[in-house]
Formats: structure tokens, sequence, C-alpha cells
């Protein structure tokens, strides 16, 4: 595929490098031509000087073969404009934007501009962090309604199958995380030492089904 990438900041360099060794093409756009310091020595891809929704801008980096356009610069309303203009303009029906105000990043996705709302991910990653125990969300909706949880099961539940924890919960299990590796359980998987429970859930049920995973270790002792 050939991809568009608008900023080349960290992460609109690292996507462009990990996105060549994947064997696409690329054209990154900047509006500084020093941002292209960034970028490695033997980069193929086109630079492109200019502003992201610059329509000329745009045609030189190649936006009429591109399957996929990514906005990552620093300006939220520059991403968002650049996604509209590669979406309804040149027809890329691939778009992401990066948003750093998570509210204005629900909106536009939910009018169909796929987002990536900087602040609200990095204070969920960092929580998680800071707040290991219980059920904190590994990743939600843009609507905020629907998240997936790591539940702290506790060795209690080691030896019970999956649906046993699930009957309990009152939720799905989306996965296990075994030594590393995930597994997506079947109704006879059986909980082992070190497994790590992802959930699935509503995100005003995790307060609940958090108490009803812990439930069972009290019970024990």
């Amino acid at each position: 595929m050939h991809i568009v990438i608008m900023g080349c900041g960290r992460v609109g360099s690292t996507l462009a490098h990990i996105l060549e060794d994947k064997g696409h093409s690329v054209a990154i756009i900047d509006q500084n031509p020093e941002a292209f310091r960034r970028l490695r020595g033997g980069f193929r891809g086109r630079r492109v000087t200019g502003f992201g929704f610059d329509r000329d801008t745009l045609t030189e980096a190649g936006i009429d073969q591109a399957s996929a356009f990514v906005a990552v610069s620093s300006g939220d309303n520059s991403n968002i404009i650049s996604a509209r203009v590669a979406r309804e303009t040149f027809g890329v029906d691939n778009v992401v934007a990066r948003i750093y105000d998570p509210r204005r990043a629900e909106v536009y996705q939910r009018l169909g501009i796929p987002t990536v709302a900087t602040v609200r991910w990095t204070a969920d990653q960092i929580l998680r962090r800071l707040l290991p125990e219980g059920a904190e969300p590994l990743w939600r909706d843009p609507t905020g309604t629907v998240v997936l949880a790591e539940l702290e099961t506790g060795a209690s539940w080691v030896g019970e199958k999956v649906a046993a924890l699930e009957g309990a919960a009152g939720t799905r299990v989306a996965f296990l995380n075994r030594m590393g590796e995930a597994l997506v359980p079947g109704p006879d998987t059986v909980i082992q030492d070190g497994d790590i429970v992802h959930a699935i859930a509503r995100a005003e049920d995790l307060e609940r089904i958090n108490a009803a995973v812990a439930v069972r270790s009290e019970e024990e002792h």
C-alpha cells in the first residue's frame, strides 16, 4: 500500500519507518523541513514540505494512489481538517487522526473519522501502573460506554473454568494473557496460575464486576 502521513514528529517518523519496513511505500508531510531529520538515512519514502490539508501538497505526496492517510501533527485542527480533505476530496477511506482533546475526538469519531485521543489513552496507561488493583480499562470505545478491562482474579480462581468466572461476574472474558501470549478461551478453558484475564463490559459495570470477582477471594479466607 501507499500511505501518506502528515506530521514528522516522533510518532509520524516512527510510523513511517515501521510501515516502510513492512514493505509499504510512504510519503510524509511536514511544514517544517527540519522535521525530516528524524527520518533515518536510508528512508526511501517521499519527504513533502507543506501543510497536510493543502490539496497540492497532498497531490505531491501521492494521495491519489494512497490506501491510507494518517494525521499525527501537533495540532488538532490541522489533523482533523487534513483527514477530512483526504477522505472527502480524494476519497481515501482509511484515515486516522490524532486528537489531543478527548471530547473532540469523540465527536469526530461519531462523524466517521477514526481518532486516537492521546491524552485519554496516556492517562489510562499511567493509571493502570499506579493502580494495578481492580478493573482499570485497557481500552474504551469513543463514547466511553464499553471498555476492555484487566481483572484481578487472584489465586482463588486458579483451576476454575472461564465460564464459571463469567457466570459469577456477569460479563464476557475477551481473552487471557498466558505466559506473554494471548489466548481466546473456550467454554472449557481452565484458568491457570499467572493468567491475566481481560473482560469486555460496560464501563458502569466495572465496579460491580470487580467486586464479584473479589468475593471468591474473600470467601477463601
